[in-house]
């Protein structure tokens, strides 16, 4: 009797806690599209920025967001498919395993302030190249590493062991069994923690404020070196710090919304394959 009681009410405290969460994200997200909804039209989308926010839109801003997210995206694949590839196939000892998993833990955990200044000494001043895109796609691309990793190493760890024994029997390699086997059963793992990943750092500020963007006077990159972009978050955090003029506010509210919306819809698209690999670690 006692059992079932603590057991009921555990259940209510878990579903208590469910329901807050669900209500503070439908709270924030009523509250932004409200407030945004009436800034959201095709010249906010198409034209860029002018009086210093005030009036224009936001166009060069999503296409440096994107410049960024990209480059991130395309330095992360080859390492994180490599570092998964390492703890699963390659490393067999334990501890080993443990020491890569426990270094990806804490890089996740790095406070981004720091990254920014990481990437400021060793981008900006060591290399040289200025405020540039690549040198903000570079460091979004370390803030990202941890969670495509550990997303494809979960799928790693999920494959049925059939599929690698029976490649084994067949007489493949092992670099054989990576290319033909692996790889292609772990492609959901690729693309969902890739998806997550450019989620988590899409609204990043510190690593670009540092690296890569200004607030105006940017449009497409002329080059690597010195070529900073515009960027969503960054022009938010400038608008709401240093603008007085009410007539800003919605455009604040407006940005935030299409970063918003940028956000759930790559978490809305990773969802499926995130179920699907749950789904298969459970049942095999």
């Amino acid at each position: 009797m006692r059992r079932k009681l603590v057991h009921h009410l555990f259940r209510g405290i878990t579903a208590l806690c469910a329901l807050l969460a669900c209500g503070i994200l439908g709270w924030l997200v009523w509250a932004i599209a409200r407030r945004g909804l009436p800034a959201i039209s095709w010249n906010f989308f198409t034209e860029q920025i002018k009086l210093v926010g005030a009036s224009g839109g936001i166009f060069f801003n999503i296409i440096g967001t994107g410049i960024l997210l990209l480059t991130a995206l395309v330095a992360t694949l080859p390492v994180a498919v490599s570092l998964a590839l390492l703890h699963g196939v390659y490393l067999r000892d334990g501890k080993r395993k443990r020491a890569l998993e426990t270094m990806l833990y804490v890089l996740n955990g790095m406070p981004s302030i720091v990254c920014g200044i990481f990437g400021f000494i060793v981008f900006v001043n060591y290399f040289g190249w200025g405020k540039s895109w690549l040198s903000g796609g570079l460091l979004l691309a370390i803030i990202m590493l941890p969670t495509v990793t550990v997303a494809l190493m979960e799928r790693m760890a999920t494959l049925p062991s059939k599929y690698v024994e029976a490649a084994s029997g067949l007489g493949m390699r092992q670099s054989q069994i990576i290319w033909s086997v692996i790889l292609p059963q772990t492609l959901s793992g690729i693309i969902t923690g890739s998806l997550l990943g450019l989620a988590r750092i899409a609204g990043e500020i510190a690593p670009i404020m540092f690296t890569a963007t200004i607030f105006a006077g940017a449009s497409f990159p002329k080059g690597i070196k010195e070529s900073p972009v515009l960027s969503l978050p960054y022009h938010i955090f400038i608008l709401v710090q240093d603008s007085f003029d009410p007539g800003v506010a919605e455009k604040i509210w407006g940005t935030a919304l299409v970063m918003l919306g940028l956000v759930f819809t790559l978490s809305l698209i990773a969802l499926p394959a995130r179920l699907k690999i749950h789904e298969e670690a459970h049942h095999g």
